[in-house]
């Protein structure tokens, strides 16, 4: 008898089971079920904002709701164009090229400037769509250490390579911590090598207006720095974006396949993107309070005896609780309170670092962080009960 094909599945979501590891989809209502969103990555309250449905609803009218093909076929409409150059301006980039997602954005950018002959010198906590970027590449990938930057220049001064990528997030998205970005590009500039920089965390958040971490770095429109911003989390849309020389953008137009064979971005999430830039300009404020924000919830959980970061650098702030198990409890503690938490576990976090990550946004007020406060509080005391049973 032929053995089943699907009991190996099965088996292993029964050890994922008993190691608390196991995942669901949970749809949400339209209220987060009552509960306060300090889960997602609406870092300026945006993705409801009346002006940016105004700018899909609008751009659905004129153009549909659908790309109706790659970016090369009839995928590119007016408003794709200028949200190519708005992005590039307001990043102080030279070019720009929209992707359908963030994660198409980092697969086009590595896998589409790497490749054989090219060395890949990548954070070792970098996000996945990195990681899955490396593998597509066809270059020697070299992991280093997290912010070493020493490890990447002796990496760099030791390739056989030609040619190479330093590729790293801008504020790492579980951490919430920021790259060394103005040491990495030295590094990166005295050995030849591009530096890509993923501000999908950063944009909206990090610096002057929000305009990321590389222009806060001092590194804006430098030709040897590449940037990859998603439009799905402090922009409040979908999609995603290469930022760069000229060279770049033309290069991933001629071969990057990841716009090449993906559907063009439909163009209701263009329209919000765009308007999500005017917001930006209108109130450019919006950042910092999201980082304030950021800071007093970093404050709290301090205060309650949790270890998280001391100084968050845009909007995450993780709350590291260690087991798997002890975190999915901490985040249904949380949600009984009235607080939506996110829940990290292995592989997205290392093993004996799951934690709640809890996320700031610019429109939370007294009472939100009121009610974390009392939730942080039953979830500090449940931790410690933990660690004496």
């Amino acid at each position: 008898m032929a053995p089943d094909p699907l009991e190996r599945l099965r088996a292993a979501a029964a050890r994922r089971e008993r190691a608390g590891l196991r995942r669901s989809l949970r749809p949400r209502t339209a209220d987060h079920d009552g509960l306060i969103d300090l889960a997602s990555n609406d870092y300026l309250g945006l993705s409801r904002d009346p002006r940016l449905i105004e700018g899909a609803v609008a751009a659905a009218r004129a153009w549909g709701t659908g790309a109706t093909g790659s970016r090369l076929v009839t995928g590119t409409t007016r408003l794709h164009a200028e949200l190519d150059e708005r992005l590039a301006a307001f990043t102080a980039s030279a070019a720009g090229l929209v992707f359908s997602s963030g994660f198409m954005a980092n697969l086009g950018a590595v896998a589409g400037l790497g490749g054989p002959g090219v060395l890949v010198v990548s954070d070792q906590v970098n996000h996945a769509s990195i990681i899955d970027a490396c593998r597509l590449s066809r270059s020697r990938v070299a992991v280093v250490p997290h912010r070493d930057v020493g490890a990447v220049e002796a990496v760099l001064a030791d390739r056989e390579e030609e040619h190479a990528l330093v590729v790293t997030d801008a504020v790492f998205s579980v951490a919430g911590d920021l790259a060394p970005l103005r040491e990495l590009h030295r590094a990166a500039h005295a050995h030849g090598a591009l530096l890509v920089v993923d501000e999908a965390h950063s944009l909206g958040v990090v610096g002057d207006g929000g305009r990321g971490a590389v222009h806060a770095a001092g590194l804006a429109g430098e030709p040897d720095v590449v940037l990859t911003v998603t439009l799905s989390k402090s922009l409040g849309a979908q999609g995603g974006a290469v930022l760069g020389a000229p060279e770049v953008v033309q290069t991933l137009v001629d071969t990057g396949r990841s716009m090449i064979f993906d559907t063009g971005l439909a163009p209701p999430a263009v329209g919000a993107a765009l308007a999500a830039l005017d917001v930006l300009a209108a109130e450019p404020d919006l950042p910092a309070r999201a980082r304030g924000m950021a800071r007093r919830i970093a404050a709290t959980a301090a205060e309650l005896g949790l270890e998280t970061t001391a100084e968050p650098a845009a909007a995450v702030v993780p709350v590291v609780l260690g087991e798997p198990l002890t975190a999915v409890r901490g985040q249904e503690i949380c949600a009984r309170h009235g607080a939506r938490v996110g829940c990290f576990r292995p592989p997205s976090v290392p093993k004996g670092q799951a934690c709640l990550r809890v996320t700031a946004r610019a429109t939370l007020d007294e009472s939100d962080l009121t009610t974390l406060e009392r939730a942080l509080k039953d979830v500090a005391a449940s931790a410690t009960r933990t660690l004496h049973t």
